[in-house]
């Protein structure tokens, strides 16, 4: 098995020991139940950005915005 998944028996053992190794070395931690992945303990990373870096590159640009569209539709009457 990788060294990132442990049962969840072992993970209750060592809980505080693999909380430690996540913050220090940074890698997740996932936990398994009955071989299957279950949980996953990883460093939290805030989710304070700047609004317009989360945005760049999400826009997409349209040239003709008013032209009428290639696809077929029905509307409901």
């Amino acid at each position: 098995m990788d060294k990132n998944h442990v049962s969840k028996s072992a993970f209750k053992a060592k809980a505080l020991e693999f909380f430690r190794h996540v913050e220090a070395s940074g890698e997740s931690v996932v936990v398994t139940d009955h071989g299957r992945p279950a949980l996953e303990v990883r460093p939290y990373r805030s989710t304070e950005r700047d609004p317009l870096s989360i945005l760049r590159g999400s826009v997409v640009r349209y040239d003709d915005p008013l032209s009428p569209v290639d696809v077929a539709w029905e509307a409901e009457r």
